[in-house]
């Protein structure tokens, strides 16, 4: 299992220094969609000045019709990041579109798929998606298995399930991780790092315990020795 750090600042400057203070740990780092739509780029490049070794997960959920996402993947494929997700809902044949117009690349990043957002809970799922979480997350995940992705973004709740049903060496990744039992915020299903252990989560996203601490190297540390 490794450590994803959620860079979810409300500043460039403030997402930096967070980077700093951790420069040293074997993480992975998230990019999500107010941090790129603001600093673009240019701070993909900034990451990697600070420490080239931290692999970035650009988590931006592409959901179009299949040409679009599949444009758009080909265009990540340019920003140097080592992966990056789509919705399942936007159906098998854009995910597959997506996959096989990476296939012409030798080292594409790694491609998951958004199965049910963490922050929904289960009366919201049904009225938007007509199911259960747990049915639902787990057919969106065959999808995305039958369409050639590597893994699923999904609860931790969801991860053994899903990979019951796909391969054990199917990805999961979860968010809505409380590593000390902080509070869930807008969160609805959240875990900690024991239980994300024991569904056989392959990577963990932490945000604001890491964040919002005085000492964020500290905190990355103890989550790292958990893990």
């Amino acid at each position: 299992m490794q450590l994803c750090v959620a860079l979810d600042l409300p500043t460039k400057e403030e997402n930096l220094d967070l980077i700093h203070k951790i420069k040293d740990y074997p993480v992975w780092l998230k990019v999500g969609l107010r941090s790129y739509i603001r600093d673009g780029e240019e701070f993909l490049k900034d990451i990697k000045k600070i420490n080239p070794d931290f692999k970035i997960f650009l988590d931006l959920k592409l959901y179009d019709i299949p040409n679009t996402m599949a444009d758009a993947a080909e265009s990540i494929m340019g920003l140097g990041v080592d992966m990056f997700n789509v919705h399942a809902s936007a159906g098998k044949r854009a995910m597959k579109e997506v996959m096989e117009r990476l296939s012409c690349y030798e080292n594409r990043p790694i491609v998951l798929a958004v199965t049910a957002l963490t922050s929904f809970n289960e009366d919201e799922f049904n009225n938007v998606y007509g199911s259960s979480i747990a049915q639902k997350a787990d057919q969106f995940a065959k999808d995305a298995h039958e369409s050639g992705l590597d893994g699923v973004v999904c609860s931790a709740y969801e991860s053994a399930s899903i990979k019951n049903i796909t391969d054990k060496s199917f990805m999961s990744l979860t968010p809505g991780i409380r590593p000390f039992g902080e509070d869930a915020g807008d969160q609805q299903r959240v875990a900690d790092v024991a239980f994300a252990k024991s569904a056989h989560v392959d990577f963990i996203v932490v945000g604001r315990p890491i964040y919002n601490s005085k000492n964020p190297a500290e905190v990355v540390q103890k989550i790292l020795e958990q893990i």
